[in-house]
């Protein structure tokens, strides 16, 4: 996908989930992939690279800010983490959604950065 290091890639994927870009060239094309939302379970690259094309079509105005990112790479492996408040406004029916979430994952080095699990929830207070 890119020369980038792990860091840039997850920064690179939050922008272009901020500009309403395609999502699904940042995942690996293959069956073991996994990506959690804060509504969905995905489970391989048809299924994450479906429900992120339905995700662009059916969201606009993102915002996505950053808190605690943590990246760490070793042997052609990656994982992050981090805490992000994001937002957007449903299309279909101007709603507007916020929620302050973690973020979780770990990707792979093949010819660039590639996500191959994901996993984003939603933070509550106990």
């Amino acid at each position: 996908m890119n020369a980038d290091d792990a860091e840039a890639t997850v920064r690179k994927y939050y922008e272009s989930l901020r500009q309403g870009e395609p999502l699904y060239p940042y995942f690996a094309e293959d069956d073991s992939l996994v990506k959690f939302g804060i509504s969905e379970r995905l489970v391989g690259y048809e299924a994450v690279a479906e429900g992120l094309r339905e995700q662009t079509r059916e969201t606009e105005d993102w915002t996505v800010t950053s808190h605690e990112l943590r990246v760490a790479e070793r042997d052609g492996y990656a994982w992050f983490s981090d805490t992000v408040d994001m937002a957007w406004t449903d299309a279909t029916n101007g709603t507007r959604r916020e929620f302050d979430t973690r973020w979780s994952g770990t990707l792979v080095e093949r010819d660039g950065w590639t996500f191959v699990g994901m996993h984003v929830s939603v933070s509550h207070e106990l």
